[in-house]
């Protein structure tokens, strides 16, 4: 299935018969990647009195509650409600779902702390090398090594790698729109609640875009070259600050 589209005077060709999803899968039991603390996934039948609404114990449908936090298990987008008291729900904040993008891989910087604690930073010039001219709508970053296990991880308490507030602000000021990552954030883990490269992406609380995204703990596979590809990013009616998302990519023909 072949599309021909022209956005902003520029044509291109896409085959929506060949996905690339960059999403990891929400589940219950062993294998579910995780951050911050999060306890299990549950995925339980509805129990009323003495009926069990599961299939193989007799109901006539399964009729499961699922509970899970947005920022802590698998791939997500939010938004500035994230870190704002006002309510800025995700679920209806996108008036289209295709964006150019560009998918980078770069190696992080150590930087070490006061504390003597080693870092692993993504740099203003580590992108400054990375991002192609015209600026993409969308840039997706896969950091390297890329490991398989990003799949699965448990992040808690690993001092991720993270993003400097400077690089988050020069993307904000060269017009990217949809920041995407294979991290649980792009802030430090323990940062005494700072959220410097939040803040900076969003421009909060001076001149916030509300119509700005930030997707986290997506996994870019290795046969996904770097380069330009149109995505699609799908974000549930969630009357919330984060919703669990499925950023698809079409290489482009």
């Amino acid at each position: 299935m072949i599309a021909d589209i022209t956005y902003r005077g520029r044509n291109y060709r896409i085959d929506l018969s060949k996905p690339i999803d960059l999403s990891l899968p929400l589940h219950a039991g062993e294998g579910q990647l995780s951050a911050w603390h999060v306890g299990p996934v549950r995925i339980e039948p509805v129990r009323m009195g003495d009926t069990v609404y599961a299939v193989k114990d007799g109901a006539p449908v399964n009729f499961n509650n699922v509970h899970f936090n947005p920022h802590g298990h698998g791939t997500h987008t939010e938004s500035v409600g994230h870190i704002a008291p006002e309510v800025h729900p995700v679920g209806p904040l996108l008036e289209r779902y295709f964006f150019t993008a560009q998918v980078a891989s770069l190696r992080t910087i150590e930087r070490r702390t006061a504390e003597g604690v080693v870092d692993q930073l993504i740099t203003l010039d580590l992108l400054r090398s990375v991002i192609d001219e015209p600026v993409p709508e969308a840039l997706v970053l896969r950091t390297l090594p890329n490991d398989p296990g990003k799949r699965t991880r448990s992040w808690t308490g690993t001092n991720p790698p993270y993003m400097d507030a400077q690089a988050a602000t020069w993307l904000r000021s060269i017009g990217v729109q949809h920041l995407l990552l294979d991290l649980p954030s792009v802030d430090r883990e323990r940062d005494s609640g700072v959220l410097a490269a939040h803040h900076a992406f969003w421009d909060f609380p001076n001149s916030t875009d509300l119509r700005r995204t930030i997707t986290e703990l997506l996994f870019v596979p290795d046969e996904v070259r770097d380069g330009r590809y149109l995505l699609e990013l799908q974000v549930p009616h969630f009357i919330n600050d984060a919703a669990p998302s499925r950023p698809v990519l079409y290489a482009l023909l």
